[in-house]
């Protein structure tokens, strides 16, 4: 009864940061007076983990001890990610001067509820970084994070785990090379 041209998707259309331009991004969020910026960027970028993943992390969700973080509500299930070593004291800072608050990213306006947005304060730290916010989303981070695992040689299915795709075929496409690898 209907017929609905279906248009190809954009080859080309991958962005991934490098490892300057994390270094960069990472610096101005250090210094940032957003309480929650650094940590939020880093887990970002280091974990592949998705933006309400992130917002919605509870401490009572964060096990140090088994260095991960289980998240109930992911996109293809409850899973558990793995905490890198290096993010692991960056992190018990981070809480040790939380106050009052059930999440690992208190809104800074309602204590009693978690980081919602981050647009403007993240555009800002890409112009300041010299990176072009039209291009670069938070969801950029993931696609970084998955990339820089592929080309360190880690096998897709354990990308699969940690990024918490249900198939092989999405990390896939996400893990395409860049001329230097």
């Amino acid at each position: 009864p209907c017929r609905v041209k279906k248009f190809n998707e954009e080859a080309n259309k991958t962005s991934y940061l490098t490892k300057e331009q994390i270094e960069r991004l990472l610096d101005l969020a250090r210094r940032d007076p957003d309480p929650n910026i650094y940590l939020l960027l880093s887990l970002a970028i280091k974990t592949g983990m998705r933006k309400m993943e992130l917002f919605r992390i509870k401490l009572e969700d964060v096990d140090l001890n088994r260095n991960i973080i289980y998240i109930p509500k992911a996109k293809a299930g409850a899973r558990e990610q793995p905490i890198p070593r290096d993010m692991k004291e960056l992190i018990e800072q981070h809480i040790r001067g939380l106050v009052d608050t059930d999440w690992l990213f208190p809104s800074v306006q309602k204590r009693k509820d978690h980081v919602r947005d981050i647009r403007g304060l993240f555009a800002r730290l890409l112009q300041e970084a010299g990176l072009d916010s039209k291009e670069i989303t938070l969801h950029t981070l993931r696609h970084t994070a998955i990339t820089h695992l592929v080309q360190a040689g880690v096998d897709l299915p354990t990308v699969q785990s940690i990024s918490g795709h249900k198939t092989l075929a999405m990390v896939a496409r996400y893990a395409h090379r860049n001329n230097s690898h």
